[in-house]
């Protein structure tokens, strides 16, 4: 069997327990009816083993590291392995959508993987990923909390997240000086905006750029709210908004 070094520039460390990898795969619900599944960063293939060996789904590994790849094809020869940078890849080439994307996420990526799925969400139904414990608790918080910002808003204007379980440094290869954390994220029914979504996306990110500030002097800057912004809003911090809030701000823009 091929020898795999886990590499720091790819960000690898790979998964060495057993009940932790049984746990991710079972994660996995079939949600909006996919069969395909996409495993990211199998590194020596701990949650591959799981994953190989469910009837109900077509998996595809797609690995950046050559000598992962080496191992992984000697131990499942049958296993369809894609070497390669799924940040680069178009998700339709890789497989038929529906489909979903699970993982061990390398830390360095695992933001970008994000906003990749967020860019093919009506084709990805489910995510099933390990992150680093303060990123996927950013993922999943909600308004109100100091660490709600961002990404926070703009997964969940798409996506219902929710954190499944922690897993501990030395449950890996070699250990990280982090925790880390399994999330879920399922499609949620919105199909659409009432607005334009790059607008919404800038009005997000200025708002959170200056989270201390109320909205009132957060926002004095922003183009479209030239009129300023709405007295149900202006004294409130961006934190204490609700996704539906931001939408509805984003739609007072122009008026």
């Amino acid at each position: 069997m091929t020898f795999v070094r886990a590499k720091k520039h790819l960000g690898q460390h790979f998964l060495r327990d057993e009940e932790a990898a049984a746990r991710i795969a079972a994660s996995l619900t079939l949600h909006g009816g996919y069969r395909n599944v996409l495993e990211v960063g199998p590194g020596t293939g701990a949650l591959t083993t799981h994953l190989a060996g469910l009837t109900d789904i077509d998996l595809t590994c797609i690995e950046l590291d050559g000598e992962s790849v080496a191992h992984l094809h000697a131990k499942w020869p049958q296993l369809n392995v894609v070497h390669g940078d799924l940040l680069q890849m178009d998700l339709t080439q890789l497989a038929a959508p529906p489909l979903a994307i699970i993982g061990n996420f390398p830390y360095n990526i695992s933001t970008q993987i994000i906003f990749k799925v967020l860019e093919n969400r009506d084709r990805v139904p489910e995510v099933v990923g390990m992150f680093q414990k303060e990123v996927a608790d950013r993922l999943c918080a909600g308004p109100g909390s100091r660490i709600y910002g961002i990404t926070s808003v703009l997964a969940q204007l798409w996506y219902s997240v929710e954190h499944l379980f922690i897993v501990e440094p030395d449950a890996f290869i070699p250990p990280p000086k982090v925790r880390s954390a399994v999330i879920r994220m399922r499609r949620n029914g919105r199909a659409s905006l009432p607005v334009d979504e790059k607008l919404l996306a800038t009005l997000v990110k200025t708002a959170f750029g200056q989270r201390r500030k109320t909205l009132h002097n957060a926002l004095k800057g922003f183009a479209p709210l030239a009129g300023g912004v709405p007295a149900a809003y202006a004294r409130k911090r961006a934190e204490e908004l609700s996704v539906e809030e931001f939408i509805a701000l984003a739609m007072a823009c122009g008026r």
